[in-house]
C-alpha cells in the first residue's frame, strides 16, 4: 500500500525538496503552504498516512493546527504528526508532544533520516492499527469461545514477539526468556495465576518499540555514538504508544514503556523512582537485565554467573526494586549449572 505523506510549510524550498525526496522514495506526497489549506485538505481529500508540520507558519501556527486536528471527531484526529522545526527549543518540543505530536524533525533535514523517521512513523501506526484490530476481532469472539481467544490472542502476542525479536541476530528469543523469567519472579511474590500470565504477556512484549529502530543500530559490533544510542532510547515509549489503545489490558503497556525506569530514578524516559514505577515494569527490568548479562551480544560475549549476579546485587536498589533484585539473586543461586540463561549459549558451549 502506498504511503500517503502531507508536508506543510510556508518555505517553497522546504516543500520542493521534501516533495521531491518522499516521492522518490515511493509516497504519494501533497505539499501545502498553510494550516488553513490542510484543515481544508482533511476535509475533502483523502485521509494521509502521516502529515509533516512546520511550527512557525503565518496564520495558525503548527500547535493551533495540531489542536484542531485533534479534536476532529472524525478519524482524521488519530492522523500521527511530526513537527518540523529549525529551533532547539525544549519547551516547544514538549508543548507539541503534550497536543500529541508523535515525534520532531530538524530543519534542513537529511534526506535519509527524512525518508527512515517518515517510513518508522507509517510502520508504528499501522502496526498499532493492526494489533488493536486483531484484538478487537478476537474481544468479539470472546462471547462464544473464551478459552479460544485467549490462547489466539497470546499467539498473535508470540508471534509479534518473535517478530521484534528476529531484528536482532544476536539475541533471537530474548523476548520469551524475559517474559519467563517475569513469571516466575511473579510466581515468587505470591501472585496469582492470572496476574503471572499478565505479566508474562508484559514480557512478550516489552522491546516491542524496536520496530522503530533500524536494524543497523540494533546489531551494531560497535559502541553506539550519541545519535544511534538516542533511537535506541525511543523504544519505550513508542512500545508504550503501540500498546497504548488496546483497551482490553490497559496495562499492557507497562511493561513496554517502563523497563529501562531505574529504582533510583535516573532511567528512561520519563525518570520515574521507586514504587512510581509500574510493579510489572520493575519485575521486567530484573528479568530484561539478567537476560541481556547472560546472553551474547554483537558487541561482547555472555556474562559468567558470578558477574551476572554481582551486577544484579550491585543495581539491588539503585537499578532495581531490592525485593525483585533478591528474588533473581536466589533464582540464580538456585541455578547451579547455569542453565537458566538463554539455551542456545548452554548448547554451544
Amino acid at each position: 500500500m502506498t504511503a500517503r505523506v502531507v508536508v506543510v510549510d510556508d518555505d517553497p524550498m522546504i516543500l520542493k525538496k521534501a516533495w521531491s525526496i518522499l516521492n522518490d522514495n515511493g509516497m504519494k506526497t501533497v505539499v501545502l503552504k498553510s494550516g488553513d489549506q490542510l484543515l481544508e485538505h482533511l476535509r475533502t481529500g483523502p485521509a494521509p498516512d502521516l502529515i509533516l508540520l512546520d511550527i512557525c507558519m503565518p496564520g495558525m501556527d503548527g500547535f493551533d493546527v495540531l489542536k484542531e486536528i485533534r479534536n476532529r471527531e472524525d478519524k482524521g484526529h488519530e492522523i500521527p504528526v511530526i513537527f518540523l522545526t529549525a529551533n532547539e527549543d525544549e519547551a516547544a518540543e514538549a508543548k507539541g508532544l503534550a497536543y500529541g505530536a508523535m515525534d520532531y524533525i530538524k530543519k534542513p533535514f537529511v534526506p535519509n533520516v527524512l525518508v527512515l523517521r517518515v517510513k518508522h512513523a507509517i510502520e508504528l501506526t499501522r502496526l498499532q492499527h493492526d494489533l488493536a484490530g486483531e484484538v478487537e476481532k478476537k474481544t468479539e469472539a470472546l462471547e462464544k469461545k473464551s478459552r479460544e481467544h485467549d490462547q489466539l490472542f497470546l499467539h498473535v502476542v508470540a508471534s509479534l514477539a518473535s517478530a521484534i525479536d528476529a531484528k536482532d541476530t544476536y539475541t533471537n528469543g530474548h523476548s520469551t526468556r524475559v517474559a519467563e523469567y517475569s513469571r516466575e519472579i511473579a510466581r515468587r511474590c505470591g501472585y496469582d495465576e492470572k496476574r503471572q500470565e499478565e505479566i508474562y504477556m508484559m514480557g512478550l512484549l516489552h522491546d516491542v518499540g524496536k520496530i522503530g529502530v533500524p536494524d543497523s543500530v540494533i546489531n551494531k559490533p560497535d559502541r553506539l555514538n550519541d545519535e544511534e544510542f538516542a533511537m535506541i532510547k525511543t523504544h519505550p515509549a513508542v512500545g508504550g504508544r503501540i500498546l497504548g489503545n488496546i483497551i482490553e489490558m490497559p496495562s499492557l503497556a507497562n511493561g513496554a514503556r517502563w523497563h529501562h525506569e531505574r529504582y533510583d530514578g535516573r532511567g528512561y524516559p520519563d525518570g520515574l523512582t521507586g514504587e512510581d514505577i509500574p510493579e510489572e515494569a520493575r519485575i521486567i527490568a530484573v528479568a530484561d537485565a539478567y537476560d541481556a548479562m547472560s546472553s551474547n551480544r554483537s558487541y561482547r560475549k555472555a556474562l559468567s554467573q558470578a558477574q551476572v549476579r554481582e551486577e544484579i546485587v550491585k543495581g539491588r536498589g539503585r537499578q532495581f526494586d531490592p525485593r525483585f533484585a533478591d528474588i533473581m539473586t536466589e533464582m540464580i543461586d538456585e541455578d547451579k549449572e547455569y542453565r537458566l540463561r538463554d539455551r542456545k549459549e548452554n548448547e554451544d558451549e
